[in-house]
């Protein structure tokens, strides 16, 4: 029996990969701080525990015995996680949850890295010739991460893979991104204040990005590859869109926020691994990724 350890299971993403993961036949242990916020989910089994209590994850990891490791815990705050010194403490907790997952019997590990390691002076992210050049303390803790698992894995006799996230939508996004605060303010009746939205990003729902994880975890591939969807679009598409299906477009103020000197104008994602390789279908494009969107949050939007 293939057991997965998914932490960050109450997350924005890890939370969509579990119903993936019992699809797969995997036996789903799910970790978050605490067990109750895990989404209750047939065939997965919740467990609280704190990733930064060593004793307490070993306990657990022993416990369970993962074969499969899928670790999207991180500190996460919008807008703060950039240069949280957070991000140190991630890096040494997820060392050491590697080193005890494989110490345990463990043989996969899969970790959600971003596209915040890339030179983002690039217009095409690719997995194989972009450098890596991070410009945020986020960043280069994800990058660092990854160096050491590339350099630790063959010695621990852990297969790896290094998923790197783009820019992610969808249901249970937390407040302070933009989607959930454009959403936030338009379902609301606000004024939304956003910027020209000339740049180009690579927009995925989060259930495709969580989906895509657990097939990169059900795969033999190793190493680094892009979790996107293979198109960028305007940001001013994308709020537009949502202006129509919220019926709200005439709050949308365009251009009343400055666009930060330092914005890339284009961040997309070249997906060769994941789309040949992996062989990973997204279900949603942006029309019914976003309408499935605005569904949520008119029944669900935070108070």
């Amino acid at each position: 029996m293939t057991r997965a350890l998914v932490t960050g299971a109450s997350g924005f993403i890890g939370r969509h990969s579990l119903a993936a993961l019992v699809e797969r036949g995997y036996e789903v242990h799910a970790v978050a701080r605490g067990a109750g916020t895990v989404p209750a989910t047939v065939g997965v089994t919740a467990h609280a525990c704190d990733l930064f209590d060593d004793r307490a994850m070993a306990a657990l990891v022993e416990r369970v015995h993962p074969t499969h490791l899928l670790h999207f815990a991180w500190y996460a705050v919008p807008g703060r996680f950039w240069t949280a010194p957070e991000n140190l403490d991630w890096v040494a907790a997820s060392l050491r949850l590697v080193r005890t997952f494989a110490a345990a019997g463990g043989r996969r590990v899969v970790i959600a890295g971003s596209c915040a390691e890339y030179d983002w002076s690039h217009a095409t992210l690719s997995e194989i010739a972009t450098p890596l050049a991070p410009r945020t303390l986020y960043g280069t803790a994800k990058d660092a991460l990854r160096r050491c698992l590339e350099q630790a894995a063959p010695s621990l006799g852990l297969s790896w893979a290094w998923g790197r996230i783009f820019f992610v939508y969808g249901p249970h996004e937390p407040l302070g991104r933009l989607i959930s605060s454009l959403l936030d303010d338009l379902l609301a009746g606000r004024r939304a204040a956003v910027t020209a939205g000339t740049q180009l990003r690579d927009f995925m729902h989060a259930e495709d990005v969580a989906r895509a994880f657990v097939a990169t975890l059900d795969s033999a591939v190793e190493g680094s590859l892009n979790i996107a969807s293979g198109e960028a679009v305007a940001v001013r598409e994308v709020v537009a869109r949502l202006g129509t299906l919220t019926g709200r477009s005439t709050l949308i103020d365009f251009g009343a926020r400055p666009t930060p000197a330092d914005e890339p104008p284009c961040l997309a994602a070249d997906i060769p691994t994941l789309l040949d390789t992996v062989g990973f279908t997204p279900r949603y494009g942006l029309a019914n990724g976003l309408e499935r969107t605005v569904e949520w949050w008119r029944g669900s939007r935070p108070t």
